[in-house]
């Protein structure tokens, strides 16, 4: 009887786990293919950033402080990265909602109002958050916005 039930169920079973929906993730490769481009735009616009990526519920991936960036710029980095993967929108708009008045958005888990993070997004589906921090705001989005750009879409 056993048999009979496991050679009915198992072939159900099988069927059902390959339905199941695939999720992206970010993989080691892809990671150090957006660094290496991150690091190239720093190195031509001459500036010292710590580069961060996080996955899409903020957990590190990777991190890496350029040798001339201050000790803050740790911190800044990974809640700039935290906050674009959280909300899956640019930090920047955080700092524009507080520009806004909407002061009440700094109570928010992982909200931070400061441009440089950018969510990574493919095919519609967030995987994380990518930033810089260590330059003026625009140039750290620049710099992350390089490292998304060399990122595959597919």
């Amino acid at each position: 009887m056993n048999r009979f039930l496991a050679a009915f169920l198992l072939p159900a079973m099988v069927a059902s786990a390959a339905d199941l929906p695939s999720k992206k993730y970010l993989d080691l490769a892809n990671i150090k293919v957006m660094v290496a481009a991150a690091e190239a735009k720093a190195k031509e616009l001459n500036v010292s950033v710590t580069i961060c990526v996080v996955d899409e519920s903020g957990n590190l991936l990777f991190l890496e402080k350029g040798e001339t960036a201050s000790l803050s710029t740790i911190q800044f980095a990974q809640r700039k990265a935290r906050h674009a993967a959280f909300y899956g929108k640019p930090s920047r708009e955080g700092a524009e909602t507080i520009k806004k008045g909407s002061t009440e958005a700094l109570a928010f888990p992982e909200f931070f109002p400061n441009q440089g993070g950018l969510p990574i997004k493919v095919n519609g589906q967030l995987l994380g958050g990518i930033s810089a921090s260590g330059a003026k705001s625009e140039i750290d989005e620049a710099i992350a916005q390089s490292g998304l750009d060399a990122l595959p879409k597919q």
